[in-house]
């Protein structure tokens, strides 16, 4: 399989049950994929302006218990 168009091919070939799978692999699979991203993004510092920002308005009392 070397193209997107292989893939979906395949995918739209799988039963359900093996969709169901498909489906439960790709979502953990995407989800770690992000959490790297995320990890990557905290220790290059690309969210600490957010952080600060979410500190200060709780400093504020801007914020609200959920």
């Amino acid at each position: 399989m070397d193209s997107l168009q292989d893939i979906q091919t395949a995918v739209s070939q799988l039963s359900a049950k093996q969709l169901a799978a498909f489906r439960a692999w790709f979502a953990e699979f995407d989800a770690e994929l992000w959490d790297r991203e995320f990890e990557r993004d905290v220790a290059a510092g690309r969210l600490d302006a957010l952080a600060e920002e979410a500190l200060q308005a709780l400093r504020e009392g801007q914020c609200t218990d959920l």
